[in-house]
């Protein structure tokens, strides 16, 4: 039973994409006195309005579980971009045809592509001081997304991504 529950959780690990991000922040920041947020009122995703209500509420639910407080008069403001593009393909079959004999000899080699490219999301989060308007806080993340995903699909993999970039805000300040 341990055996066949190690091979499904395994299994589940594989399967899942990797979420990469990287963080920026300013280091002279008090973030305890950041309390409540707001979005930008202009801000333009880049993403569908469904798909934008998906990452928003992910985002709320994450904040809101950590202590902040969505506000009309917020301390801090967030803005949020996403950009598509498709990975080059790494996955290739080589095929080679050699001879030779004696003191001479040849060959040639091609590489075949296996599968297609995927499509890779990047999602910037920008985090600004409400009253002097400074960009304090910024999480890049970079995942595989799969456009053609079933809705509860595209709903999980925004939360993943929510989930893996405010794993540690706000940042541990020394």
């Amino acid at each position: 039973m341990k055996q066949l529950l190690s091979i499904i959780v395994l299994f589940l690990v594989i399967s899942c994409a990797p979420i990469y991000v990287t963080y920026d922040y300013d280091k002279a920041v008090n973030f305890s006195k950041y309390k409540t947020y707001q979005y930008f009122g202009d801000m333009d995703t880049g993403l569908s309005e469904l798909d934008t209500k998906r990452l928003l509420d992910a985002l709320d639910q994450k904040l809101q579980a950590t202590g902040f407080v969505i506000s009309e008069n917020p301390d801090f403001l967030i803005d949020i971009k996403t950009t598509e593009f498709r990975n080059q393909q790494r996955e290739t079959v080589g095929v080679g045809v050699g001879g030779g004999g004696g003191n001479v000899g040849g060959g040639i080699s091609i590489g075949l592509p296996i599968g297609q490219s995927k499509m890779t999301k990047q999602i910037i989060f920008d985090f600004v001081d409400a009253s002097n308007k400074q960009l304090f806080w910024q999480a890049n993340s970079e995942a595989s997304f799969n456009p053609k995903a079933e809705p509860i699909k595209r709903e999980e993999r925004f939360a993943a991504i929510v989930e893996k970039v405010f794993k540690t805000f706000p940042p541990k300040t020394k």
